[in-house]
């Protein structure tokens, strides 16, 4: 009869102070944040259409926002909800994207071309943009849309 065995398994060596930092600052930033603190205090050049649409995602449930490059992506439980853009691809347009029902996006871009469009790469996957660099914006339809948007893309645990 044979005794099976269980193999030990390998030490890790113990990383020293600077190597710990540097991996930690490799992870996303999402990852590095406390579920407790959302988001550090906005950057001294932010848009000011970037803040205030950073404080309408930040307030629903376990949403968070990623800054790449003068854009933003705001996501729930990994799953982006929404795209701040600015300028994206040198199209000279600032705008929101938001995920839409089935068809709801073209409804949309459609009707009203001045306000929204469908943006390169997501928009046949059923996104559209809303413009932000026209007349003044209305933020209770932004409100809106982007709730929409969670309701599409968040748990439904999350979902209002």
């Amino acid at each position: 009869m044979v005794k099976a065995t269980r193999r030990a398994k390998p030490r890790k060596r113990p990383q020293s102070k600077a190597t710990r930092q540097r991996n930690a600052a490799r992870r996303p930033k999402a990852a590095r944040q406390s579920k407790a603190g959302r988001q550090p205090q906005a950057a001294k050049g932010e848009h000011p259409l970037l803040r205030e649409l950073s404080k309408i995602c930040l307030s629903l449930p376990e949403a968070v926002r990623r800054d790449l490059n003068g854009h933003a992506d705001f996501r729930v439980r990994g799953k982006v909800f929404a795209y701040f853009l600015n300028n994206h691809h040198g199209d000279g347009i600032i705008s929101v994207c938001c995920k839409s029902a089935l068809g709801e996006n073209v409804d949309r871009a459609s009707r009203e071309p001045a306000r929204f469009y469908l943006p390169p790469y997501i928009g046949p996957r059923g996104w559209f943009g809303l413009r932000l660099d026209g007349e003044a914006v209305d933020w209770s339809e932004v409100r809106n849309l982007l709730e929409l948007s969670f309701g599409l893309v968040a748990p439904k645990r999350l979902r209002r």
